[in-house]
């Protein structure tokens, strides 16, 4: 259960960031601007969290495959499309279509087993992104 109440939260406080990080947008005159000093300030405070909480060596680091150091660039490009794309959308259809895009996305590595446990395409879990699509199209219709 506190694993559920954590995702919601993050979930929760991705708009705001998104808002926040538009703001800072107008201030400094590029989306890509706002988007380096959003990570900036993220690694400054994950380079503090990891200093205090995750001691000890390295041992993998020279060990992980070069895509495994991707997620950083999924997670920059993420930041800078939301940044630039949200206050023209609006938060609301802006993450309607992130959801879709994740639960598409999701379902798919489930299926193929890639990145995570292999989690076979059932009727129900098509028909759930197939209610999430709907989401969208009411959420930009009204």
């Amino acid at each position: 259960m506190t694993a559920y109440l954590l995702v919601l939260l993050a979930g929760a406080l991705l708009p705001i960031q998104a808002g926040i990080n538009g703001a800072l947008a107008q201030y400094l005159g590029h989306p890509l601007r706002a988007s380096l000093v959003s990570f900036l300030v993220g690694s400054l405070f994950l380079l503090l969290l990891v200093a205090l909480s995750a001691k000890g060596p390295w041992e993998g680091i020279g060990h992980a495959p070069l895509w495994a150091w991707l997620g950083g660039l999924g997670g920059a490009l993420y930041v800078w499309t939301i940044v630039a794309l949200a206050p023209r959308l609006g938060a609301l259809f802006s993450f309607a279509l992130l959801i879709l895009g994740q639960t598409l996305a999701s379902l798919l590595l489930d299926h193929l087993g890639l990145l995570y446990p292999k989690h076979p395409v059932s009727p129900l879990r098509v028909l759930g992104l197939l209610l999430i699509l709907l989401g969208v199209v009411l959420v930009r219709r009204f």
